[in-house]
């Protein structure tokens, strides 16, 4: 009866207790040129777009929180998941609503990304515009997200880089002009004191800096309950695909994942064995991967799914147009 009575209650605990991971596995895929849940992935109004074919997917992880012991080992032992430690995913410092705000601005960022990088690959002009306001900041109440920065000290601004470069010789203190315009205002002109920031002696703004197109036209990417950074790459691809004339694709079905910066590069991300799986799954037999993560892709390939090394945006056009072409772009 002792004996019993300990087996059903190791029993229980296998099945209720939960173990401080979480389980990864793949997630769904989602056709950047296509529609999902009725609204057009990527939609562009007011210019001349032209038709595309074929998928250009963006793959997702899906996550499993509250794992129990016996479904870890499951899980341990399946090849199409992973186990990590929660602490790797949910920040201890933070509520599991700021972890999905910050996940929704990660992504929100990412489409911001794409759309920057996009319309530079294609030059489409683009604006030097203010991100974030640090609370308490130098620039806090002067600025706001969104205003466009036209010159610091005289100097007409021509990137968000030409900015830090500017202040890189600052130093707490020192007054600096700062000419900007705030949506359809008339540009106007402000005297900011610079604060302290993470460098010791040199002066901040307190403000984030970044690049936005300045087109007369609208881009908008409708994707709903997808969090994090990593759909900026296919999202561009994207917007590539309905500006310029032709497929990027053909009949080749390619998938793919990336950060994307505003310039173009395009950075490693985290889950990449997972998307390969549900790329493949899908039906991707081409699956664009970066650069950062091609030495982790190259040992779980799934059969019949080829892999092509990408570094910037422009490297992933060239690669599906030697692709369309019968030729072998650059693989991992």
């Amino acid at each position: 009866m002792v004996s019993l009575g300990l087996a059903m209650a190791l029993g229980l605990l296998g099945a209720f207790a939960t173990v401080p991971y979480v389980a990864l596995r793949p997630g769904p895929t989602f056709n950047t040129l296509g529609v999902v849940a009725g609204k057009t992935v990527v939609g562009i109004k007011g210019t001349q777009t032209y038709p595309t074919s074929g998928n250009l997917n963006m793959t997702t992880v899906s996550l499993i929180d509250n794992v129990t012991l016996y479904a870890a080992l499951a899980l341990w032992i399946s090849e199409s998941s992973e186990l990590v430690p929660r602490d790797e995913i949910f920040d201890p410092a933070l509520s599991a609503q700021q972890v999905d705000k910050q996940n929704k601005e990660m992504f929100q960022d990412s489409e911001t990304n794409a759309k920057t990088a996009a319309l530079h690959y294609l030059d489409y002009p683009t604006k030097v515009v203010v991100g974030q306001v640090v609370p308490d900041g130098a620039s806090n109440r002067k600025l706001v997200a969104g205003d466009r920065l036209l010159a610091v000290d005289g100097h007409v601004l021509h990137s968000a880089q030409q900015v830090i470069d500017l202040l890189s010789g600052s130093h707490p203190g020192q007054l600096v002009e700062v000419r900007f315009q705030r949506g359809d205002s008339p540009p106007q002109e402000v005297a900011v004191p610079l604060g302290t920031g993470a460098q010791p002696g040199r002066g901040y703004l307190g403000i984030g800096v970044g690049e936005a197109p300045d087109v007369n036209f609208t881009i908008n990417i409708s994707l709903a309950d997808v969090g994090g950074p990593s759909a900026g790459l296919m999202f561009a691809l994207a917007i590539v695909d309905k500006l310029t004339p032709g497929a990027l694709t053909n009949n080749t079905f390619v998938a793919g994942t990336g950060e994307i910066a505003p310039e173009g590069q395009v950075g490693p991300i985290g889950g990449i064995p997972l998307k390969m799986i549900s790329a493949r799954e899908a039906g991707a037999t081409v699956f664009l991967v970066p650069a950062g993560n091609c030495a982790e892709a190259v040992q779980r390939i799934p059969a019949g799914l080829r892999l092509v090394r990408v570094g910037t945006l422009a490297d992933a056009v060239h690669a599906l147009d030697e692709i369309r072409v019968g030729q072998q772009p650059p693989h991992c």
